[in-house]
């Protein structure tokens, strides 16, 4: 594996026109900072496929047969980054609210220390993140989520539900990501499985930019996510997770017993749930 060969790449679905702006960021920053490109599109049903960039040696492309859900799209590239050998990877949302300009201090981040995971914070101060437009209610949520986060699992976090992400792909490669969830669920329950096999997450401060745009940040979002990071503490869940030969629908009908039976068994603290 070459030292230091990184990947950034694009998680789109209906991105349309924003696409291209994000593309032209990241030719700006590619002429100074070595990385190539990749745009991954989940079946968007709009005119994103029209903003695409045309191939080189540098950027590279996937349109998905079918729509596998954000997660399931994550998975894809991150799949892409382990088989082309780099050894970092950066996500991008395909809406530009996080900027492609901290591509750089992420990385810069992770060179300078042993880490597993480098995320960008919209909540090391709340303040810029209300001047980038933030709807006060999702900055209330996001707080109180990140919270919660972490007093179930005994962390510091300032911000659990970042989409800014830069992957070490040699810890990647370690943890089985194939029974992640592919929907929007997908980063949290990256975000333990690291925390639970002890790897090192750290946040560096970033700006986002919200327009007036459909949140995908509702009541049942936040409830999936208590109930998730929740139920994955049990020990049942970690018994589940590890059973790799055990059929998707076999693991569905198991894990609603488990959540109907065992529903009492949460908070004993992460030692107890290995992966």
């Amino acid at each position: 594996m070459l030292k230091n060969k990184l990947l950034v790449f694009i998680v789109t679905y209906n991105s349309s026109f924003r696409l291209k702006i994000i593309l032209s960021k990241l030719r700006k920053i590619q002429s100074h900072t070595s990385f190539d490109i990749l745009v991954s599109d989940d079946c968007s049903n709009d005119d994103t496929i029209k903003y695409f960039p045309t191939i080189n040696k540098r950027i590279f492309t996937n349109i998905n047969k079918k729509n596998l859900g954000y997660g399931g799209n994550v998975k894809k590239c991150l799949k892409f980054a382990i088989k082309k050998k780099y050894s970092h990877a950066v996500m991008i949302h395909g809406d530009n609210q996080y900027d492609a300009r901290y591509i750089k201090d992420l990385y810069n981040k992770i060179k300078d220390s042993k880490v597993d995971a480098v995320t960008g914070s919209r909540m090391i101060n709340p303040i810029d993140a209300l001047g980038g437009k933030m709807p006060i209610y999702k900055l209330i949520g996001n707080l109180t989520l990140t919270k919660i986060f972490n007093l179930l699992f005994s962390t510091n976090f300032t911000d659990a539900h970042t989409g800014l992400w830069l992957y070490n792909i040699a810890t990647i490669k370690k943890i089985n990501i194939k029974n992640i969830d592919n929907k929007y669920n997908f980063d949290n329950q990256l975000r333990i499985k690291l925390i639970k096999q002890k790897k090192k997450i750290i946040e560096i401060p970033i700006k986002t930019y919200y327009r007036n745009e459909k949140s995908s940040f509702h009541i049942m979002y936040a409830i999936k996510f208590i109930l998730d990071i929740s139920y994955s503490r049990t020990p049942s869940y970690c018994k589940l997770n590890q059973s790799q030969s055990l059929s998707p629908s076999i693991k569905r009908e198991v894990s609603n017993r488990i959540r109907n039976n065992n529903s009492t068994t949460v908070g004993k603290g992460v030692n107890e749930c290995r992966e």
